[in-house]
């Protein structure tokens, strides 16, 4: 039985299965699973996957990865042991490696770098707007500037982040 070229004989035997080894929960394993197919069909439908299984089974694998990271955002105060078994849990299935690590060191180092050398109202800007999430409007009125005046700040150090992405990048 097909669908979408998906086995899914093997998509509800082997693959849920597998999915509901890692979850501990059956229901979850199908959530995942679900999941899974819808962003499949929306990846198939702009270009034609040759594996479809082997491509299900790496979605479902990205769809919980994404969960339990999540997941992992959220405990239960009232439960201090029951955070450090799931802490425990997640940095067996996902904790980085040292180079990953170095790696996400030195981007950051050079993200930093780049934002301190923006003018001091642009660097203000983009940190309001990317980084504690406020309207630009909100920004507008804070600062007690115009609203274009907060768009040309922000374009400016997206413009320098950019030109910085690609000369670390060539």
């Amino acid at each position: 039985m097909n669908w979408n070229r998906i086995d899914l004989r093997w998509a509800y035997t082997d693959l849920l299965l597998s999915l509901g080894r890692r979850t501990g929960c059956i229901q979850l394993a199908q959530d995942v699973l679900h999941d899974a197919f819808i962003r499949y069909l929306l990846v198939d439908r702009k270009t034609r996957i040759e594996q479809p299984n082997a491509y299900l089974r790496t979605v479902a694998q990205s769809v919980l990865i994404d969960h339990f990271r999540q997941a992992g955002r959220f405990c239960s105060l009232d439960d201090p042991e029951g955070l450090a078994v799931a802490n425990e849990s997640l940095n067996e299935h996902f904790a980085p490696t040292p180079e990953h690590l170095l790696d996400m060191r030195q981007r950051l180092e050079a993200l930093q770098r780049i934002i301190d050398c923006l003018p001091p109202r642009c660097r203000e800007v983009f940190w309001l707007v990317r980084i504690e999430g406020h309207k630009q409007m909100d920004i507008a009125r804070m600062l007690g500037i115009s609203l274009s005046a907060v768009e040309r700040h922000l374009i400016r150090a997206l413009m320098d982040l950019r030109a910085a992405k690609e000369l670390l990048t060539s």
